[in-house]
């Protein structure tokens, strides 16, 4: 018997579905249900990879933690990666597939849904309750003829709809009863209740627009959920966000490709440390330390460096002992070149920051892995090599010789010089010793936080301030109305 699912839709991108989302998941297992999330259609360079090497979308991820399970590819079976402003790359179900990237977007319907309703029917097969979130907003309507990510999946899964607006941003009550009227009417009737989000101070002042709007509509409004700030990692660069606080400044590039950004949430959230996410070169000449992420396109995103002025001032910061970390993509532009003669990510080459000595050439084959590396000669670091967790999202293939400072099975994935370092280990800072290492060597003083109890926490928190503000027994009973 195929499990009962809960659908939640915005009237736009960035209203809060992805954590709203985690929230449910969270919420129903901890009443001991078998909660599973689903998303056909992500788009994000925030990526995770499953313990089978797929890549997911890094929001569902979240939510499979939030629901106490293990991330599947079938989460999130369509994953689209923008590598430029016309051009993603399309990962199905956990793997890159280069021949859908040139199909055009209303051509890619009839090869994809099979998938987005096989990995939907698969997971209902085996959970209580799937919690689905929809992309964006069902009332685009020149997307509707390609729809496989909103109401398809509704109608596919006879779903508990949602609609979610953010009312920190005002104009919510237009925008839920502008959505609701762009929808045919069976997209309507899949609509069952209205969530206000991020709502700032007392709810009993809005009377009475959400009866106003209950009576234009014939949807209640099940929820004002208060604005609560998290440490969760946000889905892509949109929510990105600096953090101020410790002394210790680092500065973060932010690369117009930039991907996998939450690798310094961590850092972020100790006390002796800020993260400053910037394209200024001020920023980056007062910083204490500076770290190049992730990147979809690191030879376009390298020549912005170069073209920008920045690469000369990281060049320079570091010739005056300033710390300089690379991760994934900001590794490879520590070397002396990028070449991608495949065509992987639109072709050509640039010279590199010559900080490091690797060379990269871009691969056709993917590296997807969850990995345990092995870190070793780091000047922060004991003698005795440490162990670290982490996951690899890469095409790049980088050489290097007597310099190398991380493995992967006697494998290099990093390498150091003096006060610079890389590597292509994603999530390198959620390791608790590596971090208080790192941040000991700039002068700050390691905290007692361990970030993976950090993020459950933070999960609990987050579900509690939205069952407390939602009319959870109604939800229910619209899920399970014969109970």
């Amino acid at each position: 018997m195929s499990a009962p699912t809960l659908m939640i839709q915005g009237t736009a991108s960035g209203v809060g579905k992805s954590i709203l989302t985690a929230a449910f998941c969270r919420i129903f297992a901890r009443q001991g249900m078998r909660v599973l999330p689903f998303k056909a259609q992500n788009m994000s360079n925030n990526a995770a990879v499953t313990a089978e090497g797929g890549e997911i979308g890094r929001a569902q991820a979240l939510q499979a933690r939030a629901a106490g399970v293990t991330p599947h590819v079938l989460m999130n079976p369509v994953l689209l990666k923008p590598m430029a402003d016309q051009r993603s790359d399309v990962v199905l179900l956990g793997r890159s597939r280069p021949d859908l990237r040139e199909l055009p977007w209303h051509e890619r319907k009839t090869v994809l849904w099979s998938q987005v309703a096989d990995s939907l029917d698969t997971l209902r097969s085996s959970a209580d309750l799937v919690v689905i979130e929809g992309a964006g907003s069902p009332a685009e309507t020149n997307l509707r003829a390609s729809d496989i990510v909103n109401m398809a999946v509704a109608h596919h899964a006879v779903a508990t709809v949602l609609l979610v607006a953010d009312i920190d941003r005002g104009g919510a009550f237009a925008a839920l009863y502008g959505t609701w009227a762009l929808l045919e009417p069976n997209d309507r009737a899949r609509i069952r209740g209205f969530i206000l989000n991020r709502f700032r101070g007392d709810a009993g002042l809005l009377a009475p627009a959400p009866d106003d709007l209950e009576r234009a509509t014939g949807i209640p409004t099940l929820g004002v959920v208060p604005f609560v700030r998290h440490d969760l990692p946000d889905e892509d660069a949109f929510g990105m966000r600096s953090r101020n606080g410790g002394a210790i400044r680092v500065a973060a590039v932010r690369f117009p490709h930039i991907a996998n950004f939450d690798d310094l949430d961590p850092i972020a959230r100790e006390p002796a440390s800020s993260v400053h996410w910037t394209q200024d070169a001020g920023a980056i000449h007062n910083a204490h330390a500076i770290v190049l992420p992730g990147t979809r396109n690191s030879v376009a995103d390298l020549q912005w460096l170069w073209e920008s002025g920045l690469a000369a001032v990281i060049r320079a910061r570091a010739a005056a002992g300033i710390p300089v970390v690379g991760l994934c993509g900001g590794y490879q532009m520590l070397g002396t070149t990028i070449r991608d003669p495949n065509q992987i990510e639109g072709g050509g080459s640039c010279a590199g920051l010559g900080l490091l000595d690797g060379e990269t050439e871009l691969m056709a084959v993917k590296h997807t892995r969850a990995v345990t590396a092995l870190a070793t000669r780091l000047p922060f670091l004991s003698d005795q090599p440490m162990r670290l967790s982490g996951y690899e999202i890469h095409h790049g293939e980088t050489t290097t010789d007597r310099h190398t400072c991380m493995t992967v099975e006697d494998k290099p994935i990093g390498s150091c010089k003096d006060n610079v370092w890389g590597a292509y280990l994603h999530g390198i800072f959620d390791n608790d010793a590596f971090r208080a290492a790192w941040l000991g060597s700039l002068g700050g003083a390691a905290s007692a936080l361990r970030w993976t109890e950090h993020i459950d926490r933070e999960l609990d928190r987050l579900a509690d301030a939205v069952c407390g503000s939602v009319d959870l027994h109604r939800i229910c009973s619209l899920i399970w109305p014969a109970r």
